[in-house]
C-alpha cells in the first residue's frame, strides 16, 4: 500500500492532469478532509507544502489547531465541512477559514453576529449548501427556495458568498447533480464568486470537469478512517 506521502504527490499529480485536460484558467483548491485523522498526519502533508484541511466537527478543529499551533504550525487553512449548529458558532470563528455548509437564514445571521463581535476587517467566507435533490436526510438549501435566501444573505455585510456547495445523493448521477450546481451558480452571479465546492473522494474528477473550485478529499489521501472508540 502507498504511503500517505505517496498517495499526496499522486492525488496533486492527478488533479494538475484533469485542470490541464478540462482547458480551464482556474485552480482547484485541495481540501485534505482530516477529520478522525491524527495531527501526525496533518503534519506530515503540511510539511509536504499542504495548507488546506477540512474538518467535519467543532470540537475535533478545535482540538487540532490547538495540538499544531503548540508546535509551531500556525498557517493552516481550516475548512468546516460538517453541518454546523448555531451555538458552536462562537467558538469555530476565530480560527477557520472558510466556512463551507450554510444551510439557512438563520446560521449566516448568527455567523455575522459572532463575527461583528471578534471586529474583523475582512468578511468572513462562506459556502451556501444546496441540496440539489431535496433529501430529506441532508441539511442544505432547496433549490426553489434559494433565490430569497442568497439575496437576503448578500445584503449581510460581514458575509462573502463565494459560491454554492453540495453533496450529490449517491442514487444520482454525481455529473448530473455537478451540473445542475453550476448552472444554479451562473444564474446567481455576481451575487457568488463564481466557486463551486463539490467533489470527493469518489467523484472529484467530474466535478473538476463541471467546473469545481474547491474539492474535499479524505479516503484518497488517508486511506480508510479509523473512528474514534467510545
Amino acid at each position: 500500500m502507498n504511503t500517505l506521502q505517496e498517495r499526496y504527490v499522486e492525488l496533486k499529480s492527478h488533479v494538475a492532469e484533469l485542470i490541464e485536460k478540462s482547458g480551464r484558467n482556474s485552480a482547484v483548491t485541495m481540501i485534505a478532509v482530516s477529520k478522525f485523522q491524527p495531527v501526525e498526519s496533518i503534519e506530515i502533508l503540511y510539511h509536504l507544502g499542504q495548507r488546506d484541511f477540512g474538518e467535519n466537527y467543532v470540537q475535533e478543529l478545535l482540538e487540532k489547531d490547538r495540538v499544531l499551533r503548540e508546535k509551531g504550525i500556525q498557517d493552516i487553512r481550516w475548512h468546516f465541512i460538517g453541518h454546523l449548529q448555531r451555538n458552536k458558532v462562537k467558538a469555530l470563528l476565530p480560527i477557520v477559514d472558510i466556512l463551507h455548509t450554510v444551510d439557512s437564514l438563520e446560521l449566516a445571521t448568527e455567523i455575522a453576529k459572532r463575527w461583528r463581535s471578534l471586529d474583523r476587517q475582512q468578511k468572513v467566507k462562506i459556502f451556501l449548501e444546496v441540496n440539489l435533490h431535496s433529501e430529506p436526510s441532508k441539511a442544505g438549501f432547496d433549490p426553489s427556495q434559494l433565490k430569497t435566501n442568497i439575496h437576503l444573505i448578500a445584503q449581510i455585510q460581514e458575509l462573502e458568498i463565494l459560491g454554492l456547495m453540495c453533496i450529490p445523493d449517491p442514487l444520482q448521477d454525481p455529473g448530473e447533480s455537478f451540473a445542475a450546481l453550476r448552472e444554479i451558480e451562473l444564474s446567481y452571479r455576481p451575487l457568488t464568486h463564481c466557486q463551486l465546492s463539490m467533489g470527493m473522494s469518489s467523484d472529484y474528477a467530474v466535478a473538476i470537469q463541471e467546473g469545481a473550485t474547491h474539492i474535499r478529499v479524505g479516503t484518497s489521501l488517508f486511506g480508510a478512517r479509523q473512528r474514534p472508540s467510545a
